[in-house]
């Protein structure tokens, strides 16, 4: 018997049970589709997270002070460093003569204060930067201007609002820009609107606003202070100009803090300098490890749908008894038998793996729609693992029956009832 009559008795054998077939494929369908709908929502998730670091700002690396070894879960930095990263380090890091390879060095002072307009009072992040900071995080105005170099330099009190802030903030027929806003209630004027951005792993742009840094330090939060008095900074961003000089700038930042710091071979940094590239392997491993897991617990599924194949086809088997045994007798071998049965398995599993691949495109757009940064990444590897992982179902839980019904014998066969 060849592989194509052996595919033409399956399905007419299945054919002729279509309820039963299908109830059995079920299992499989289900396993397929989960398989493939988790799988790729999890490769959506890691490209998402990328998509969003890299739209923060690429080749950049991020001084931040203290050290991340003894940061705590749940104490987002509450505690001052005892030595903060002040004007001075970013003074230093941004003198090409002793830091190379950088685009650009921006200052940041953060804080929170209530912003006001009117009636309407807004709870708001306040990041005190520089002009230099729209082109280091790949963030521009659609509506003014960005800070300047001036406004910097005169502590300029002058507000760049994220797009949600301004719908927030100010009516419908209000325009933003040039209005008098305040902040801590200090009068600010609104000198500009950001274009929306979205949330990303370090939170929404569209939420925060913006100020000079010398005016967030010396205005807004003045009682920032290094223990010499000096006014401190949030973090520091480089921006290298080549990914190929990432390591060898992060080197350079790191020995020329620990001289300003005054620390020695064996004393443990004050201060880290996070490499985004970093990062996005630490989410990228984090997210296959999730989807992987996510992955192995849908297969569990095919299992329990390769032991529904085995146990109708260990019921076929007893129901056709006595046509294997008409078989023998005509001449049959075993080998067709086993053959007969084991295509008939395979064409089950293959038949609800199809099916289930289709469900889980489906599914995976159903589950992306859910979030709308969000969108489902289907690779062929995942369609590949799926149908070959549901054909070896079939295989191998199609053996025992198989060989259950080769190694009936003829005589015995026919004389079942």
């Amino acid at each position: 018997m060849n592989l194509v009559e052996a595919f033409r008795i399956a399905m007419r054998a299945l054919t002729a049970n279509k309820m039963r077939s299908i109830l059995t494929m079920l299992g499989i369908i289900i396993g397929v589709a989960a398989v493939i709908a988790l799988m790729s929502v999890g490769q959506g998730v890691q490209a998402m997270v990328a998509e969003q670091l890299q739209s923060a700002g690429s080749n950049l690396l991020i001084v931040v002070p203290g050290s991340l070894k003894d940061a705590q879960p749940g104490d987002p930095r509450t505690r001052r460093p005892s030595n903060p990263l002040t004007n001075g380090d970013w003074l230093a890091i941004r003198d090409p003569l002793q830091v190379s390879h950088l685009a650009a060095v921006v200052p940041e002072a953060d804080g929170r204060g209530n912003v006001n307009f009117g009636k309407t009072t807004l709870a708001l992040a306040i990041t005190g930067s520089n002009e230099e900071y729209a082109d280091v995080r790949n963030y521009y105005p659609v509506d003014g201007r960005f800070l300047s170099e001036e406004d910097v330099l005169s502590e300029a009190r002058v507000a760049v609002l994220g797009s949600k802030v301004a719908e927030k903030l100010f009516p419908p027929d209000v325009y933003p820009v040039g209005q008098s806003i305040r902040i801590n209630n200090i009068p600010f004027r609104v000198i500009g609107i950001m274009e929306k951005k979205g949330g990303s792993s370090f939170g929404s742009f569209d939420n925060m606003v913006f100020v000079p840094f010398t005016t967030a330090q010396q205005r807004l939060f003045p009682h920032l202070r290094s223990p010499r008095g000096e006014p401190t900074l949030s973090l520091i961003l480089a921006k290298v100009d080549g990914e190929e000089n990432i390591d060898q700038a992060a080197a350079s930042i790191e020995d020329l803090l620990r001289a300003r710091h005054n620390i020695t071979y064996l004393d443990e940094d004050d201060f880290s300098v996070i490499n985004q590239a970093d990062i996005l392997d630490i989410f990228g491993s984090i997210t296959g490890v999730l989807t992987t897991f996510l992955g192995g617990i849908a297969a569990i599924s095919l299992l329990v749908g390769g032991i529904g194949i085995m146990n109708i086809m260990l019921v076929s088997v007893t129901e056709r008894t006595r046509e294997i045994g008409l078989r023998k007798a005509v001449g049959a071998k075993r080998r067709d038998i086993l053959l007969q049965f084991l295509v008939e398995a395979m064409v089950l599993s293959l038949i609800g793996g199809i099916i289930g691949m289709l469900l889980g495109f489906v599914g995976a757009q159903a589950l992306a729609s859910f979030s709308k940064d969000l969108q489902a990444v289907i690779t062929w590897s995942s369609i590949i693992l799926a149908t070959s992982f549901s054909a070896l179902v079939g295989l191998f839980f199609g053996i025992y029956p198989a060989l259950r019904a080769a190694q009936l014998h003829p005589i015995d066969a026919l004389r079942y009832e």
